[in-house]
């Protein structure tokens, strides 16, 4: 298979990590007999610095002409600590999603055999994790109104929802939710909020068209609750924009570390796939950052694609990096820690 995909790197510790997600791409296609044409471009602040925009034109057209899109990560402290900047890089982030029509989050939380004595919860809590959120990412709170008023005393962000935009998410999380245990869990306030009571009744109403799928309907706080006391007990759940940033989150340390989950972003024509961790500027440079779950969000760029041997040969090799002890120092627990490009060198070398 020919591939074409647009490669952002972004910013922090965005191009290292993305460097060793190309090195384990590369060896995948040199043993499956793919052919993988790199296309790089910038976002973030990495945009910011070079053109003013931290989504250019430029980049979204290298986007829209890719098969997918291989993300690192943006945000910098010197735009984080001036709440009056007018640019910043996140917005990138935000217009990359509308403009490419990425309205699905899809991030799965699960455990590593070798690793379950490093979450912070207990083992007997966590094992058997395996669950996945869909989070509505082009709408809500994020994409609403907002602004200040009473000279600048009074601040407002509008969370609005449409029934179509809740349709859309619920369609794949059902569909999801059929593929695996045919569990879909509602998250959502609809004690309180009419947005969410739109949710609920919107799903509710999609019930008779999957009858297999057995589907709750619980408030976000609950839930929140319940990803630390009984993870396993969830399979698909699917949320709005808000909800799921905060509760992916949350449930992303169950695995032992942040550096270590993937997530893909669905739209109807394109697909883009990063790691749920941020630019972590602080470990810019040092060779210290995690890479697997770029890594791994690689591996879901190819199950995407229909190539599952692919994106199970990735997950094997770094299942055995793990048991190895193959790891950076936020898993090396006082052992031997690894670079960054180690990691990497040794993932693609046992591919």
């Amino acid at each position: 298979m020919k591939l074409n995909i647009a490669l952002l790197a972004g910013d922090g510790i965005g191009p290292e990590v993305i460097d060793q997600a190309v090195k384990v791409s590369d060896a995948i296609a040199a043993k499956f007999g793919h052919e993988i044409t790199w296309k790089p471009a910038l976002t973030g602040a990495a945009a910011i610095d070079a053109v003013g925009e931290p989504y250019p034109d430029s980049t979204h057209e290298v986007c829209t002409s890719s098969d997918a899109v291989l993300f690192g990560a943006i945000g910098l402290p010197r735009f984080d600590n001036d709440p009056s900047n007018p640019v910043r890089p996140e917005q990138g982030l935000l217009k990359m999603r509308k403009a490419l029509g990425l309205f699905a989050n899809v991030r799965p939380t699960f455990t590593f055999p070798s690793l379950l004595d490093k979450s912070p919860l207990k083992r007997e809590r966590i094992e058997g994790t395996d669950l996945v959120f869909l989070r509505e990412l082009t709408g809500g709170i994020y994409f609403g109104d907002k602004g200040r008023r009473d000279g600048g005393e009074t601040a407002f962000d509008n969370c609005v929802y449409t029934r179509e935009e809740v349709q859309r998410l619920a369609k794949k999380g059902f569909e999801l939710a059929m593929t695996r245990s045919k569990r879909l869990c509602c998250v959502d306030k609809a004690n309180v909020l009419e947005t969410s009571r739109l949710w609920r009744e919107t799903v509710q109403a999609m019930e008779k068209d999957y009858p297999e799928v057995e589907v709750s309907y619980e408030l976000v706080d609950a839930v929140a609750m319940r990803l630390v006391q009984w993870p396993n007990s969830y399979d698909v759940l699917i949320t709005e924009n808000l909800f799921g940033d905060i509760l992916t989150d949350e449930a992303s340390v169950i695995s032992g570390s942040m550096g270590l989950m993937p997530s893909a972003s669905m739209g109807s024509d394109i697909a883009l796939f990063e790691p749920i961790h941020g630019s972590y500027p602080q470990a810019t440079g040092l060779n210290i950052a995690n890479p697997m779950a770029t890594i791994l969000s690689a591996a879901m760029m190819f199950e995407n694609f229909g190539l599952a041997e692919e994106g199970k040969a990735i997950r094997n090799a770094v299942n055995q990096a793990l048991e190895e002890g193959i790891v950076t120092e936020d898993l090396a627990d006082g052992a031997k820690a690894y670079g960054t490009s180690e990691v990497g060198d040794w993932l693609a070398a046992n591919i």
